[in-house]
Formats: structure tokens, sequence, C-alpha cells
């Protein structure tokens, strides 16, 4: 087995340690929001080192348990090193995802956002399981999820925008972008025909203060509406909702999960900034397909992944080759296949270049 990702972490050893010194200064809390940044860095670096270093232990342990049986000419301790290879080889491919990973914004929460498209009400039921398949996958990891925006449509979801809380979920997210195409007979048509409909995910990152992304207020159109909803106290009576159209741009976000306007403008203008962080690096880049999946046509042609209900089941992701026939699972939350299949071939194409 090769670690060389471990070799790569001692940059990573150093920043911690002058993370560390840093903390012991007498003048450190002075400034708070400094420090909590600076306590922040300090945990992710944590996060992503101690895994590699209680790893080469481990590799360590059983190199040693070989040469003492090979030396003894034990074959009794064969079964034990080989189970104890098998758990060692999963870590380390569990661990390697994160060097896939190295992306300026990659470790931050993200906003996700589904829409649905050609297909009509079919469309939107698919849309809503979709959602709901995003929504399981981050129960799974643990991560916090927060609902921002909803528009409702007959059948299922005519949209949706959600904030998804934990280590590296833009990066695990970012290659869900694009166009999801469903095969199945569906459950609205009386005569039991086979349909296909779309949606298309958006996926961009929730951004830090030390990222800067300057907006101007002229450049700002800003809409307020009442939210929808069952109801409640505010809910349809206050125009508490908010939408920014971002004029240069042609940008909306919109954001009605809170009761407060002014906690609604808060968390919309977060998400601009993150939209237009990400419109500034196409720009940047000139890698538009890749990171504005959402301005194709959501139809025929420009699906990256298929979901084959009938006459037979199969998950089929169209850049990565990677597939399975256990779409129950899939629908579920259990897209890690797909997920790290994406940052493995994203890493080879950058690597190619």
């Amino acid at each position: 087995m090769k670690l060389g990702g471990v070799f790569e972490q001692s940059s990573i050893g150093q920043k911690i340690a002058e993370f560390e010194k840093r903390t012991s200064e007498s003048d450190f809390w002075n400034d708070s929001s400094a420090a909590e940044k600076v306590m922040s860095a300090l945990k992710a670096l944590k996060n992503r080192y101690e895994p590699w270093k209680a790893l080469v232990h481990e590799v360590e342990d059983i190199s040693i348990l070989w040469d003492l049986a090979s030396e003894a000419n034990d074959e009794s301790q064969t079964a034990e090193i080989e189970a104890n290879l098998a758990v060692i080889s999963a870590k380390y491919e569990k661990q390697n995802i994160f060097e896939l990973m190295p992306g300026e914004v990659d470790g931050s929460a993200c906003f996700l956002s589904v829409h649905s498209g050609a297909g009509g009400t079919e469309a939107c039921d698919w849309t809503g399981m979709l959602y709901r398949m995003y929504l399981r996958w981050a129960e799974r990891q643990g991560f916090s999820i927060e609902e921002e925006d909803r528009l409702d449509a007959e059948g299922g979801l005519k949209s949706a925008t959600a904030k998804i809380d934990g280590p590296y979920a833009y990066g695990k997210l970012k290659g869900e972008c694009g166009v999801h195409r469903l095969v199945r007979i569906s459950p609205f048509d009386a005569n039991s025909r086979r349909h296909t409909s779309f949606a298309s995910v958006y996926v961009f990152p929730v951004l830090d203060d030390s990222i800067e992304v300057e907006i101007r207020p002229e450049d700002l159109r800003v809409d307020t509406y009442r939210s929808g909803g069952a109801g409640g106290q505010h809910i349809n009576k206050t125009d508490s909702a908010v939408r920014f159209t971002h004029l240069p741009t042609g940008i909306v976000v919109a954001c009605q999960s809170e009761r407060s306007q002014t906690m609604n403008r808060a968390t919309a203008m977060s998400m601009l900034r993150a939209r237009l962080y990400e419109h500034y690096k196409q720009e940047k880049d000139k890698e538009n397909e890749r990171f504005a999946q959402e301005k194709k046509d959501i139809s025929w042609g420009n699906q990256i992944r298929s979901y084959v209900f009938q006459p037979y089941t199969l998950v089929k992701d169209y850049r990565t080759k990677a597939e399975t026939g256990n779409i129950q699972s899939v629908m579920d939350g259990d897209i890690d296949l797909f997920i790290d299949g994406y940052l493995k071939f994203a890493w080879r194409e950058s690597a190619a270049k």
C-alpha cells in the first residue's frame, strides 16, 4: 500500500504547529473574531492531518507484526494480518478522497439548489425525489440542513434551495451540478406509459469573510414578497421573503426561510456572494460548462446522470461511467459511489492538462 498522500501532510503539520503557537500567545483572544477564524482553521487542519497520522501508525504496527511473523516462520498470523490490511485499505481510500479536494472553498458548507425541467408534473415529482435524495445523503453524513427557499408545484417541487453545512460539503457535492434524467412508468399517466423527466442541480459554496466579493448597491434589484408555506403568525401575512437580482449578471437568489425580512436579506446576500464567486471563477478559468450547469437547457442531451426505474433499474453517470442497479439505495441517499467517482475523475482530468 502506498501512502503518498501522507507525505504531503508535512506542510499541514507545520501550519498546525504555527496556529497552535499563535493560540498560546497572551493577546490571542484580544480580537475574538480573528481568534475564532484561527481556531476554525486549526480544527479543519487537524481533522485532515490526524487521520493520516493515525493511519501511518497502523501501517507501522502491522509491518512490525509481519516482520516478526516472517522471522518466526509463523503462518498463524496471516489471517489476522490480511484482515487488518483490509481495514487499513478501506480507511486509506476514505481518507484519500479528501486529498482530491484541494480547492480554496472545497472545505466549505454549500447551498444546493434543484430546479424542475422538461416534463411538467412528472418533472416536478422527479425534482422532489432528487431533492430528498440529497437531503438523505446529508443526513447520512451528519451534516446540518437548512431550507432557504422552496417553490412547490402540482405533483412535487418546482425548485428548492437548502444550505448544507458540514466538512467538505461543497467539495463533495460540486460534482452533482448538472442535469439529472429520470426514466420510469409515470404514476401520473393513466395509460402507464414510460416517461422521461429532467431536473437540474446547482451547488455553490458558502463563503466566509476572508473571501471578498464586491456587490455594488446600484447593481441590485431587491424584491420583497409574502412567504409561501403552511401559514403561521407571520407566514403569508408580512412581506418577509426577499429576492435579489444582480443586474450585471442576471443571477437571482431568494430566501423565505426566516420570519424576519432582515434575516432573509442576510441569507440571500450570502447566497448571492456565493453565486457571484462562482460566476467570476467561471470567467477567470473559462470553464463555464463545468461551473454553470444550471444555465444549460434542462432537457435531453445535457444530462450528467440517468436514473432508470423501468424496464430495468440502473443509475449511470455519463462522465465517470460509474453505475449501480440498486436504485432504491441511491434514492435513499447512498450516492458516495458517484461523488467519489467524480472526484477521482476530475483529479485525473486536471492532472492530464
